[in-house]
C-alpha cells in the first residue's frame, strides 16, 4: 500500500510543476506500475488503456461538443443573447439576468463549462459596461452563468460521471433537473435584488433592444430560441424516455444544430471547419485524461489502493454520513488542483464503491458531487472561472473584482447543495417518475 500512498503526492507535484494533466497522470502510472509489477505492469496499463478507449458512453462526448461548438460559431448564441435580452433587458439587473439566462441555455446545449463562460462573456462584458454595471457584477455573472454548464443538463461530466460509476445516464440525468432549476433560480433571484436595490445608471448609448415592439420580439424568439429549445428537448427526451443512448441522442444534437445553422443561412465552410477543430482539440483533451485517468485507477487499485481508503475511513471512525462529508471535502479540494475532468476520474471509481456498499443513493450523491464541482470551479484562489473570465476580461477589471464578483454565487451554490443534502428526494424524486 505504500506505492499506493505515494501515488497522490507524486501526482500533485508533477501538476503544481505545470506539466499537464493526462501527462502527469501517465506518467505515475507507468513509475508506480513498474515499481510494483515490473515489466508485467504494461499488460495492466493497456488494459485500463483499451477499455477506456472502446467506452461507447463516452463517444457522446465529442457530439456534445459538437452541438455547442456549431451553434457558437455560426452565431445562433449571439442571437440568443439578443432575445434574452429583448425580453429581460427592462428588468431591474436586466441585462445580467439575461446573462444569466443565456448561460442556462447555451449550458443545456453545450455542456461544456469553459466554452459556455467564454461565449456569453465575450457578448455580455460590452454591453454591461456600457450599461455602467459594477465590474464585480459582471464577473460575478459571467462566472456563474459559465459555471452552469456542469450542473444543466445534458451536460459532459454528467455523461463522464455516469461512465465511470457503472450508473444510467438517464438517471442522473433526470437527478440533476430540480437542482438545477433551483440554483438558476437562486441566481435570478439575487440579481432581480441586487439589480432593484443598487439600479446601474444607464449610458446615453444604452441599447434599446429591450424596447422594440411586441411583434418584433414574438418572431426573433419564435425563429431562435424556441427552435434551440426544441433541440435540446428532443436530445434530453430521448435519454430521458429510453428512445435513444446518450450517443444516438447526442448525435441528434449534433446533427439538428448543424440543420439549424443551414435554417438560419449561417452554414459555411469555414464554420463548419472552425466547429470540428474546437471539437477535435476539447475532445483529445478530455479522452486523453480519461484514459490515463484510467490507467491510474487501475495501478492505484493493483497496488491496494481501495484498502488503504478503507483503512483510512474505518481509522477515523466516520459513519457512512461522516464519509459522505468526507468524500465531498476531497472532491472540493482537490478542485482548487484538478479541473472537473481529473477530478471526476480520480474520484468517482475510488468513491463508487464505498457510497454503494453504504447503501446510499447513487444518484442523490452523483448530484452532490456535481454541486460541489461546480462550487469549487467557482471559488478563488484557483478558481477555473476566474482564470476563464482573465483571458477575455478588459484591463479595467481586476482579480480582486472578479473574487468579489463570485462570492454571492458560491453562497448560493452552497445553499443549493444543502437542500440537496436535507431533501434527497430533489434529486432521487425525477428519475424515479420519469426514467424507465
Amino acid at each position: 500500500m505504500l506505492i499506493a500512498g505515494l501515488m497522490f503526492p507524486a501526482l500533485f507535484g508533477l501538476i503544481l510543476i505545470g506539466l499537464p494533466i493526462a501527462f502527469s497522470l501517465t506518467i505515475v502510472s507507468v513509475g508506480a506500475g513498474l515499481a510494483a509489477f515490473g515489466p508485467a505492469a504494461f499488460n495492466q496499463l493497456y488494459g485500463s488503456f483499451y477499455s477506456a478507449s472502446t467506452n461507447f458512453i463516452l463517444s457522446a462526448i465529442p457530439m456534445f461538443i459538437l452541438m455547442g461548438a456549431l451553434l457558437e460559431r455560426s452565431g445562433i448564441a449571439e442571437r440568443l443573447f439578443r432575445v434574452m435580452n429583448m425580453w429581460l433587458g427592462r428588468l431591474p439587473g436586466g441585462l445580467a439576468l439575461a446573462t444569466i439566462a443565456m448561460g442556462a441555455v447555451f449550458a443545456a446545449a453545450a455542456g461544456v463549462v469553459g466554452a459556455v463562460e467564454v461565449m456569453i462573456g465575450m457578448m455580455a462584458i460590452p454591453a454591461m459596461q456600457r450599461m455602467r454595471y459594477s465590474n464585480t457584477l459582471i464577473a460575478g455573472t459571467i462566472c456563474a452563468g459559465g459555471s452552469l454548464g456542469t450542473m444543466i443538463p445534458p451536460s459532459v461530466i454528467a455523461v463522464m460521471y455516469a461512465s465511470l460509476a457503472q450508473m444510467s445516464v438517464g438517471k442522473l440525468l433526470a437527478g440533476m433537473m430540480l437542482p438545477g432549476l433551483i440554483m438558476v433560480t437562486l441566481f435570478l433571484g439575487y440579481i432581480a435584488v441586487h439589480g432593484m436595490l443598487n439600479p446601474p445608471e444607464p449610458a446615453e448609448d444604452q441599447d434599446v433592444v429591450a424596447d422594440l415592439p411586441l411583434g418584433e420580439k414574438l418572431w426573433a424568439t419564435a425563429t431562435t430560441l424556441l427552435p434551440v429549445c426544441a433541440l435540446i428537448f428532443a436530445v434530453l427526451g430521448s435519454i430521458l424516455a429510453g428512445v435513444a443512448s446518450p450517443t444516438e441522442a447526442a448525435a441528434v444534437g449534433a446533427g439538428g444544430a448543424l440543420l439549424l445553422c443551414i435554417l438560419n443561412r449561417r452554414f459555411s465552410v469555414p464554420v463548419l471547419s472552425e466547429s470540428l477543430a474546437i471539437t477535435v482539440r476539447i475532445s483529445a483533451m478530455i479522452l486523453l485524461i480519461v484514459a490515463a485517468g484510467t490507467m491510474f485507477m487501475g495501478v492505484f487499485a493493483a497496488n491496494g489502493g481501495a484498502r488503504l481508503i478503507r483503512d483510512v475511513i474505518e481509522g477515523a471512525g466516520l459513519g457512512p454520513t461522516g464519509m459522505m462529508v468526507f468524500f465531498l471535502l476531497v472532491v472540493f479540494v482537490l478542485g482548487f488542483v484538478l479541473d472537473w475532468t481529473a477530478n471526476v476520474l480520480i474520484c468517482v471509481p475510488l468513491f463508487s464503491p464505498f457510497i454503494r456498499s453504504a447503501g446510499i443513493d447513487p444518484v442523490w450523491f452523483a448530484t452532490l458531487v456535481i454541486v460541489v464541482i461546480q462550487t469549487g470551479y467557482l471559488t478563488p484562489p484557483m478558481a477555473s472561472s476566474i482564470f476563464y473570465l482573465k483571458s477575455i476580461a478588459p484591463p479595467d477589471m481586476t482579480y480582486g473584482e472578479m473574487c468579489r464578483g463570485v462570492l454571492p454565487f458560491i453562497g448560493l451554490q452552497v445553499v443549493t447543495l444543502l437542500l440537496i443534502i436535507f431533501f434527497p428526494q430533489l434529486a432521487t424524486w425525477l428519475p424515479e417518475v420519469i426514467v424507465n
